[in-house]
């Protein structure tokens, strides 16, 4: 059997010429052994008419184990021939026969520095997009940071704003005198928890 690989046949045709030659000699070779038991038997019966004859069942067997054996030989060497002509002259497409699929490459053909340098660019360009998702992620983390940050700073404008609304209740317009007066308030409280510790105290 052939050894060249003939890949380009094989896409062509769905199938390996060598594949499609081993068939045929599957097939006949088969056929070969099929048929000659069958002619075996036909002797035999043939030979029944003849009553004076010597030639016995297995001296026959042994005749027709040595035909098959030439027949095969034979074969075998035609098969050869034919293989090499077959796989020549029909199940091979021409080097100057393209494929409808690669009509493209005649088109535009490319050499093998030519098509390194477009994969050199393709890599260089999903690297550059492995960036840019990652400088995205990145930027996104962010954003959720400085939200969650805002929202703590809206919180304490928040806090601020009722400290100012209480100042304003008690007629406290400015700022110092607004943590002086709730440091004042604080004293008060931090004064009567005491109290309220010491009589719990005493209660106990």
């Amino acid at each position: 059997m052939s050894v060249n690989p003939m890949a380009y046949e094989a896409q062509f045709f769905g199938f390996t010429p060598q594949t499609c030659m081993l068939r045929v000699y599957i097939a006949f070779q088969d056929y070969l052994f099929e048929i000659l038991p069958v002619v075996e038997t036909v002797i035999l019966k043939k030979l029944d008419g003849f009553p004076g004859c010597k030639i016995t069942p297995f001296q026959i067997h042994r005749c027709t184990e040595k035909f098959l054996l030439l027949m095969k030989e034979q074969f075998d060497k035609l098969f050869s021939k034919m293989e090499e002509v077959v796989l020549q002259l029909v199940l091979n497409i021409p080097k100057n026969v393209l494929l409808p699929e690669d009509k493209v490459h005649e088109q535009y053909p490319y050499s093998k520095e030519q098509f390194q340098v477009l994969q050199d660019e393709i890599q260089q360009l999903q690297q550059q997009y492995k960036a840019e998702v990652s400088a995205g992620q990145a930027l996104r983390a962010e954003l959720e940071e400085q939200k969650a940050v805002q929202a703590e700073l809206e919180k304490i404008l928040q806090w601020f704003d009722g400290l100012e609304n209480i100042c304003r209740e008690h007629g406290i317009s400015n700022f110092k005198e607004s943590f002086a007066f709730l440091t004042q308030k604080a004293k008060k409280l931090q004064g009567v928890l005491k109290a309220v510790e010491k009589k719990s105290k005493k209660m106990k």
